[in-house]
């Protein structure tokens, strides 16, 4: 009783997006390697078919192809249902003949560079319109995929309701610090709003895991130094009175904070401010006044 989005993006972006009235559906559904392609098994799931469907396309497997080799290979090709995309945007998708007869619509929709498929569900309109979402949408491949999600829960969904979500994106280098490909790896176990709280994780995850965005940094002068420095004195980082300087002290201290915030890839010389980190900030623990 699940739903999912597989997605390619113009970057080379791979990724998976899944809901389900199942707990922990992320440790079964998605599986991903960058420049290679995603894969989502889900119905009667085997978990094989992640890695070894990833295998069939590094070797040049069309995705069409590594179906058919799947499916070959297992016995209960009736109960399955998966998909997958390759480094190019192709997809291919089955729905095994066993979920028609189970509660709820079941099948798959391919669009420009993503399919869209799903068991147990309101009726052919989830799937989609989150594939109309998906290729509508210009944001990055992660937003697209959240958005697809919500759009099929607006459509129906799962008969049953939510419980649980991931999301999957990989990307060359595109992990923490450029030192891994997992630029995305987000699962909610459980959850009565498991959409909704993977798009609250995914904001966390920007802030905490994304390089800072140079369009977003500007110079630190006296109104935001005081501001700043206000922000560490109530928080312990500095126990100065805040003034409108900002010097090599100053700039560490704030380095030192960003890290024990959980601000680790958007830390620079402290010369420049991060606009979104200070957004956030100021949500968290409210505008100080300054000056």
């Amino acid at each position: 009783m699940t739903y999912s989005i597989l997605g390619w993006a113009d970057n080379g972006d791979l990724g998976v997006a899944v809901q389900s009235r199942f707990p922990g559906v992320g440790s079964l559904v998605p599986y991903g390697e960058a420049e290679v392609g995603v894969v989502a098994t889900q119905g009667f799931g085997n978990p094989r078919h992640g890695p070894t469907g990833l295998d069939l396309l590094r070797c040049g497997a069309t995705p069409q192809q590594a179906v058919q080799v799947l499916l070959n290979g297992d016995p209960h090709a009736h109960q399955r249902q998966f998909a997958l995309i390759d480094r190019r945007g192709g997809v291919a998708a089955h729905t095994g003949d066993d979920l028609h007869s189970w509660d709820g619509w079941a099948g798959s929709c391919p669009g420009r560079s993503c399919v869209a498929l799903g068991n147990g569900l309101a009726g052919p309109d989830v799937v989609a319109e989150m594939v109309r979402t998906f290729e509508r949408s210009h944001l990055s491949l992660a937003e697209r995929l959240i958005a697809a999600l919500g759009s099929g829960q607006r459509a129906g969904g799962d008969i049953r309701g939510q419980q649980s979500a991931a999301l999957l994106v990989v990307r060359r280098d595109g992990g923490y610090g450029s030192l891994d490909d997992r630029h995305v790896v987000i699962s909610v176990y459980d959850h009565e709003h498991a959409v909704g709280e993977l798009l609250r994780c995914y904001a966390l995850h920007r802030l905490a895991y994304f390089p800072r965005e140079p369009s977003e940094l500007v110079p630190i002068g006296p109104q935001l130094a005081v501001e700043l420095k206000s922000l560490m004195t109530a928080h312990g980082a500095d126990d100065g009175a805040p003034d409108g300087t900002w010097d090599s002290a100053d700039r560490r201290r704030w380095e030192l904070f960003l890290g024990s915030e959980n601000y680790d890839n958007r830390i620079n010389d402290g010369a420049l401010l991060d606009l979104e980190v200070l957004a956030d900030l100021r949500h968290r623990y409210g505008r100080r006044p300054v000056g």
